[in-house]
């Protein structure tokens, strides 16, 4: 099954500010109601980036030096955290550094360690949804161009035409992460000063090969910081971002489509191709991944419905069973 965990950040200076800036109190049609989520962890406001990265993503590090494709996301209203548990605040600080930078070394602590007969190939990509268009964000002349989705029973999903970057350490992986970063379209509103515009996938591929035996394994990992869920109301969007709000929501509101399909028996088909998203993450959903979902959410009042909503999301993809193999290609030897 999907992985679930929650994460609830301290309140912040807006909330702080505000007369009902309380603690989370959840209350529908005027009443107080009683509910328990139960997930596979919940981290507390006062839980530090390492712990997250220990709990959720050191694990999924181990599942793809096994040659399993995996997937951590973050989920959540827009200003609930996902891009500081993502990348960090700071990806050179050691307690403000996110799920990425952390990943990117444990990836090369564990190629160094492997045994000397284990050859490896490390290739990062980094592209964007935004207004369902697919931009490469490693490659500026690209970044026009709208890529496709395609599929084929070699590869299975995949963005045609998307920088694959060889990297061979984690400072040459990072610095992919930054360059990409810089060029993701971002903007300032009601709720965040730097509200993510645009979802994006920073792809992390390990292939290897024993030398010996010359046997192949190949690990995908799909690193996603989703843009946030918007009441427009609270965000203040007008004019360009006002569209882009209705298109992000759009295309949130097609991975919860295809969550309720993949949970609900009497469903026989789940929507993927309703938009590029979802047909992106079509294997971490339902697929061939091991996936580790992170919701992210404020324990202000002021943001209670848009909390609930992010926690009954979370529920429903608790339910979800992937179907991950190992994709390695044995040896001649092996067969003997």
């Amino acid at each position: 099954n999907v992985r679930v965990c929650c994460r609830v950040r301290p309140q912040n200076a807006n909330e702080l500010t505000m007369a009902s800036a309380q603690r989370c109190v959840f209350t529908e049609d005027n009443s107080i109601e009683v509910k328990k989520f139960t997930f596979d962890h919940v981290f507390r406001e006062e839980d530090g980036q390492k712990s997250v990265f220990e709990s959720v993503a050191l694990p999924v590090v181990q599942d793809i030096m096994d040659g399993y494709n995996a997937t951590v996301f973050a989920y959540g209203q827009t200003s609930s955290g996902k891009t500081y548990t993502m990348e960090g605040a700071n990806i050179d600080h050691e307690e403000l550094r996110g799920i990425i930078p952390r990943t990117a070394t444990e990836i090369f602590n564990n190629v160094m360690a492997a045994d000397e007969n284990m050859e490896f190939i490390v290739k990062v990509s980094y592209i964007e949804i935004y207004m369902e268009r697919i931009r490469d964000l490693l490659d500026p002349y690209k970044s026009k161009v709208n890529l496709q989705v395609r599929e084929d029973a070699q590869r299975g999903i995949f963005v045609e035409g998307m920088t694959e970057m060889c990297v061979t350490s984690d400072e040459e992986l990072l610095a992919a992460m930054r360059a990409g970063a810089a060029n993701r379209a971002v903007a300032a509103t009601g709720m965040n000063e730097g509200s993510s515009r645009s979802h994006s996938v920073f792809m992390v591929t390990l292939f290897q090969r024993n030398l010996e035996n010359q046997a192949t394994k190949a690990g995908k990992l799909y690193l996603v910081d989703l843009a946030g869920s918007e009441m427009v109301r609270k965000t203040g969007a007008t004019g360009r971002q006002l569209e882009e709000a209705k298109t992000i929501n759009k295309s949130l509101s097609a991975l919860g489509m295809v969550i309720n399909a993949l949970t609900d028996s009497h469903i026989t088909h789940v929507p993927y191709r309703d938009s590029k998203l979802t047909r992106v993450l079509q294997e971490s959903l339902g697929g061939n991944s091991r996936t580790n979902l992170i919701i992210n959410v404020s324990p202000s009042s002021f943001n209670a419905s848009e909390t609930v909503s992010t926690l009954r999301f979370g529920m429903r993809a608790k339910s979800i069973k992937n179907k991950a193999v190992v994709n390695e290609q044995r040896s001649v030897a092996e067969y003997e």
